[in-house]
């Protein structure tokens, strides 16, 4: 199992980061403070995916911050990324640890305590919970209540990120939940100023979650 620091994960929206530009983004979000950071393109074509992955492999290797693929856990091997995060629908945990060793990161989606048994089970290193809020990034997330996000955190030893429209403005409401940490996308890509805000976000963060 590999240590995973969720604290503040970063998960790209080109759509938030609108015509600025992407790589200087990502970089005021690992400047900010970003522990970890995932590269969501479902737009892109493995080829290019993999292309881009290792530029912001660069950038996230000059800060120490791990780089997580979106899905695509071949792209993210062939890119020299340091990890994938898969939903429920997405390949098996235990088929990408199969073929991707023991020093890979992968995160799984769980929405319950069977699901979060089952991924820790198969080999994931941390998992994602939510939506713990009405989502703007995926409309259609199932609902997570604090209830159960507690219930899946005290359920696995790995560590859990909430998810799902989670901002500054919001964040203290899962005091007390059992995660370990928040992913954001466009709390952070969609901030005037990217770095100030992960910096707020991550000493809220730090005071939120265990």
């Amino acid at each position: 199992m590999v240590n995973v620091d969720v604290t503040l994960y970063a998960i790209t929206d080109r759509g938030a980061i609108g015509q600025r530009d992407f790589y200087e983004a990502i970089e005021a979000a690992l400047k900010g403070g970003a522990t970890i950071l995932q590269l969501r393109e479902k737009g892109l074509d493995e080829v290019s995916l993999i292309e881009e992955a290792k530029k912001v492999k660069n950038i996230c290797s000059r800060y120490g911050v791990p780089l997580i693929i979106n899905d695509n856990y071949k792209a993210a091997i062939a890119s020299g990324a340091d990890g994938v995060h898969v939903g429920i629908e997405d390949a098996p945990v235990a088929e990408i640890r199969s073929k991707a060793g023991s020093g890979f990161i992968i995160g799984a989606t769980a929405k319950t305590v069977e699901q979060a048994k089952a991924a820790q089970a198969a080999g994931a290193d941390y998992l994602g919970v939510g939506a713990v809020f009405p989502s703007t990034t995926k409309k259609n997330a199932i609902r997570i209540t604090n209830e159960q996000l507690r219930e899946i955190a005290a359920s696995v030893d790995i560590p859990v990120t909430a998810i799902g429209g989670i901002s500054k403005s919001n964040m203290t409401e899962l005091k007390g939940c059992g995660a370990d940490g928040a992913a954001l996308v466009s709390a952070i890509f969609a901030a005037e100023n990217i770095e100030t805000e992960c910096r707020e976000l991550k000493k809220l963060s730090q005071e939120v979650f265990r």
